[in-house]
């Protein structure tokens, strides 16, 4: 057994990096950044590039929010942004898009956005010009009937070009303090968030990301009328420069936990006078305001159109799987999802129903209600997607779900998280997209409103069997076969129904054009409590064979092949979401006259935490070389502090999978 270490060495460099990052930038950003709307110097007209990011096709020069409160308690931000095109491909960073919520039922009008102004600044003979946009070409973006968005692009855009824009948010709920994204998908030269908070408001800071700040300092503000009262302030200047965009990585999770972003929670107040109120941000709060909302609440117990039929069927049915099963697929197949996440109802349930579309709340609170008239004990829960963000639990606030779905606590040992929006969801798998983050179930009838932490303790697994005589003209036949059970199954019945049998033999070959496949069979594909069986033959020609030698890979049909993480270093968590067990068996005859020159050794690589091992079996039997590979993760998420050990893991494994076998004739 080989117990793979980590190497020290490069996190030794990154923290030095870090530190001398740190230094210079303070040292470089020791001021504030101040720009004028409309000015812009001729040295940002003339960049060709970003200093720290070379190959950035834009840029943020300046980015600012100015957040206070006006003399009715309503928060205000005035925003002013710059942003610097470096060639075509950036131009798409003309297209702004500023979404907001217009409208929530229980508290009226919620947001707003006013003032807007924006213009192209291009170089002309050494001189500025400027072009404005017209205000007739700004639109207000209708998205539902709560969320709006103001859409605009900027005019006479071209390499060189600089645009900036500025605009007024406003919010009538006192406890709304905007979030604040310092790091975007473009790198960041300047980014800058202050705000004026009444000290009649305590709010609790959460940040996201590993960039530090530059500049960051609390102090006494102004006093400020606020109704009746004169109130004191306090003011927070943060800011942050340099920051490089966020690239998309391997198994990365959502953009929205990696950006450097600070988010404030409403904790408490204290009127002039009065006693301190703890604001009772709570999940049973949250859940109480879910349960009485009319797009949430009110949407549970609406009857739909023809659903005594359903749930007399239901009734009939032994167990509560089958009831399950049914309910859910009938749901399934029936309703059409429209691409929309939200956390509330849209149209509402029953005019879902009859339109056979809706949101993924529509179709889940629908799978809800048809369950528990069913009999089936069952509670609506709230949700978060992959690409919306990991819901954090001491942060009690209803922005980070987007989505409803079924939760049915079967006993003890198993409970079930019902997703009908996607149409490769089974009933009996928690859907990979909610996995390691948490939902908040509620049961308004039983006052009972929790959190839940969604995980999967099975790992998926996925076993590949080949049987295959080698030729001694250097070619191979055989056969195989795969099973894929649970997340494995569904991403194969999901590719194989959208791509067709024609892309997913190509699938199967793994971009190999000297394999070929033929009689592809898959069978169990619709039925949820069996893995996926994928039976094949194939021939494979073994290039690099000449007179004298074969060579070939054994590590055929696993989709492993390739090693996903080849860049040295890391900036965000690796995220799998579930675990998995591969299991890659085979056994290969001899040709007559032709003996082993070369087999890889037997090898165990194990993690230094021992959450993933490789183990490789190789050896002669009966004329046939018997091959076995066994990979098992015990750990689906790893920090991006252990990514150097892990990257070393990986390289190695990759080599070791992909071992060819040598034969000698003679």
């Amino acid at each position: 057994m080989v117990i793979f270490p980590g190497n020290n060495n490069p996190e030794m460099k990154k923290t030095i990096t870090l530190i001398t990052f740190c230094l210079a930038t303070c040292t470089a950003f020791a001021q504030l950044q101040k720009i004028t709307y409309g000015k812009v110097d001729i040295a940002d007209l003339e960049l060709k590039q970003c200093d720290f990011e070379k190959d950035a096709n834009a840029m943020v020069l300046y980015d600012k929010g100015e957040v206070y409160y006006d003399d009715r308690f309503n928060i205000i931000m005035e925003r002013i942004k710059r942003i610097k095109i470096f060639n075509d491909k950036g131009k798409d960073e003309a297209n702004i898009r500023i979404p907001y919520y217009a409208f929530f039922s229980n508290n009226g009008v919620r947001e707003s956005i006013t003032g807007i102004q924006a213009e192209t600044i291009n170089e002309v003979n050494g001189k500025a010009e400027i072009t404005k946009l017209d205000s007739k070409l700004i639109y207000n973006q209708v998205v539902d009937k709560v969320e709006k968005a103001i859409v605009f692009t900027f005019p006479n855009v071209k390499p060189g070009s600089v645009l900036e824009f500025k605009y007024r948010w406003q919010t009538s709920v006192y406890s709304d303090v905007p979030d604040w994204y310092f790091q975007t998908q473009m790198p960041v030269r300047y980014s800058e968030y202050d705000t004026e908070i009444p000290n009649w408001f305590y709010f609790k800071n959460q940040s996201k990301g590993y960039i530090p700040y530059v500049y960051n300092k609390t102090e006494s503000g102004d006093a400020k009328s606020i109704g009746q009262y004169t109130i004191l302030t306090t003011r927070q200047t943060r800011a942050m420069a340099s920051v490089p965009s966020l690239v998309d990585e391997p198994y990365m999770r959502s953009r929205a936990d990696n950006l450097a972003c600070v988010l404030l929670e409403l904790v408490s107040v204290q009127a002039e006078g009065d006693f301190v109120h703890t604001v009772p941000n709570s999940w049973p709060k949250v859940g109480g305001a879910l349960a009485d909302d009319e797009d949430f609440g009110d949407q549970l117990k609406k009857k739909l159109k023809g659903e005594e039929e359903i749930i007399a069927k239901a009734k009939t049915m032994h167990t509560d799987d089958e009831k399950i099963a049914y309910i859910f697929n009938t749901v399934k197949n029936r309703m059409k999802w429209n691409e929309v996440d939200r956390w509330y109802t849209n149209d509402g349930t029953p005019k879902a129903w009859e339109k056979q579309t809706g949101n993924a709340t529509e179709i889940n609170i629908i799978v809800y209600h048809l369950l528990k008239a069913a009999g089936v004990k069952a509670y609506p829960m709230v949700v978060s997607t992959r690409n919306h963000g990991v819901v954090n639990g001491a942060y009690p606030y209803l922005s980070q779900f987007n989505r409803a779905v079924t939760y049915v606590p079967v006993d003890s040992a198993r409970r079930y998280i019902l997703d009908a929006s996607n149409k490769y969801n089974t009933y009996n798998e928690i859907p990979d997209e909610l996995l390691n983050s948490s939902g908040l179930y509620i049961s308004k009838d039983d006052k009972v409103f929790d959190i839940l932490y969604l995980n999967k303790d099975q790992p998926a697994r996925q076993i590949v069997m080949v049987t295959a005589e080698i030729k001694p003209d250097g070619k191979m036949e055989g056969n195989a076969e795969i099973s894929s059970s649970s997340y494995f199954k569904q991403k194969r019945t999901e590719q194989y129904k959208k791509d067709g049998e024609e892309k997913y033999r190509a699938f199967l070959k793994d971009n190999d054009n000297n394999l070929s496949i033929a009689d592809l069979k898959l069978e169990d594909l619709d039925v949820d409590t069996l893995p996926l069986s994928q039976k094949l033959n194939f021939k494979l020609a073994l290039t690099g064979s000449d007179d004298n030698y074969i060579y070939f890979n054994p590590n055929l049909f696993s989709g492993l092949k390739t090693n996903p993480f080849l860049s040295e270093t890391r900036a965000t968590n690796i995220d799998f979401g579930y675990l998995t067990n591969y299991s890659i068996n085979g056994s290969y005859k001899i040709p007559a006259g032709y003996k082993i020159d070369a087999l890889p050794k037997n090898m165990t690589l194990v993690m230094p935490d021992q959450s993933i091992s490789f183990r490789r079996i190789v050896m002669e039997q009966d004329g046939a070389i018997i091959v076995r590979y066994v990979i098992n993760s015990k750990k689906a998420i790893f920090l991006k502090e252990q990514y150097p050990e892990f990257y070393n893991f990986y390289k190695k494994m990759n080599e070791m999978l992909n071992e060819q076998i040598v034969l000698k004739k003679g």
